[in-house]
């Protein structure tokens, strides 16, 4: 199916000038979020890009180029990977990278056996819609906090301003640009936002010109720079958490499902959504980088450009591959400061919950029955206020917490309150 609503569809191929101009875009819009999982947790940003670029490339070819997804740094880890970093090292954390891809690649094997029809019977669009409106406003603290707070934690009306005016200069470029500019206007607005980060002095270039222009990552190699042995408690601490990020990664599907007029869940399938996530992971864990999984960053770029093109996908992917090995390359994209990024995450956020509005408008769902009504406003509020669940040293997100009871409600409530017949 063609979609006419759009400037590249899935399958569309841009010219070699927009491919370029496209792709670098969009890792320009992964990148924040890309490297500060391993940043956090004590890692080398250059395998996060590599990891996040060859995991992007794998999982296209597992879903048949018919997603146009981006595979970056999950954040669901980042609680266990610090403990296991300051205990046992990145080994531990590489293993239990490999459990969380392994219970991917098991769960997408019980799909392709068992089928995926279930999902249209407990994920209706009284479910979807709030969730996707989750997904996106969840990350809107995480936005705010670029966009205010410096590297010592304290306000900054610097950070304010440069992260304002880029979400402004961002929306112009959307509203007022055509042509070929038109397709890019994120890239503009990070490189006008970037330029008004160093006139008010809050861009560092010393990392750029210490860096070496060729700078090869520190890659983890089992075998070769580690020898890898059993380390149960990161394989307990870290593969439950697969689940959780597999609900994630449903939620992302359904947005995609949204907003392309398809059904990925039907095809390629989710078996192979899975296995995509799964095997991407799994690369990651061989080399040194974090778990990975799909990103709402993507959505979000998806849904302002209108171009899906799994060409641009793949070439960002390759994009990031390159700048891995590309030291003041990654070093300068490194340098672009939080409020840049900020402003940019203000607009993508915000586009991911209005796509799931958009749901509920489409689907017309009728507010005025109490079922509906009392499961959005679950959904909404302990997502959105992140209400997680914490057994022991296991942690559920309030995503997670927001999907699991609104589908129960939507299974056990009658269609009509005993007030309404």
């Amino acid at each position: 199916m063609e979609r006419r609503d759009v400037v590249l569809d899935i399958g569309d191929r841009p010219k070699l000038g927009q491919w370029i101009g496209l792709s670098i875009q969009h890792m320009f819009s992964m990148f924040g979020s890309t490297v500060l999982v391993p940043i956090l947790v004590g890692l080398n940003p250059g395998i996060a890009l590599f990891s996040s670029g060859v995991g992007t490339l794998l999982y296209i070819l597992i879903t048949k180029a018919k997603i146009p997804a981006y595979m970056g740094s999950s954040f669901s880890f980042i609680v266990p990977m610090v403990a296991l970093m300051k205990t046992a090292g990145y080994p531990a954390i590489a293993q239990g990278t490999i459990a969380v891809g392994a219970v991917y690649l098991i769960v997408a094997l019980l799909v392709s056996f068992f089928g995926s029809d279930w999902i249209d019977k407990i994920l209706p669009p009284i479910i979807v819609g709030p969730i996707v409106m989750v997904i996106g406003l969840s990350l809107a603290g995480t936005a705010a906090k670029d966009a205010t707070l410096n590297a010592a934690g304290k306000y900054d009306l610097k950070f304010f301003m440069v992260a304002i005016a880029t979400l402004l200069i961002t929306i112009a470029f959307n509203m007022y640009l055509r042509g070929f500019l038109g397709l890019i206007p994120i890239l503009l607005g990070i490189v006008v936002g970037y330029l008004l980060a160093v006139v008010v002095g809050i861009v560092n270039f010393k990392p750029v010109l210490d860096a070496a222009w060729f700078s090869l990552p520190t890659f983890q190699v089992p075998f070769l720079t580690y020898h890898p042995q059993l380390y149960w408690g990161a394989i307990l601490s870290m593969a439950p958490i697969a689940f959780v990020t597999m609900t994630e990664h449903l939620g992302h599907i359904m947005v995609l499902n949204q907003l392309t007029g398809r059904n990925f869940f039907k095809s390629p399938g989710l078996n192979h959504t899975l296995a995509g996530d799964g095997t991407a992971s799994l690369v990651a864990s061989l080399v040194g980088g974090p778990p990975v999984t799909s990103y709402g960053e993507n959505i979000g770029v998806l849904a302002i450009t209108r171009v899906h093109s799994v060409y641009v996908l793949g070439g960002a992917a390759f994009f990031a591959i390159v700048f891995s090995f590309v030291g003041k390359l990654s070093a300068l994209i490194e340098s672009i400061p939080s409020p840049v990024i900020g402003g940019i995450s203000f607009l993508l956020f915000g586009v991911i919950a209005s796509s799931g509005l958009r749901v509920l408008i489409d689907k017309q769902v009728d507010f005025n029955q109490k079922r509906n009504l009392m499961i959005s406003s679950t959904i909404l509020v302990i997502g959105i206020g992140n209400a997680y669940l914490q057994l022991g040293q296991y942690q559920f997100s309030g995503l997670a917490v927001a999907a699991v009871l609104g589908i129960l409600l939507n299974l056990i409530l009658p269609k009509e309150a005993v007030s309404e017949k």
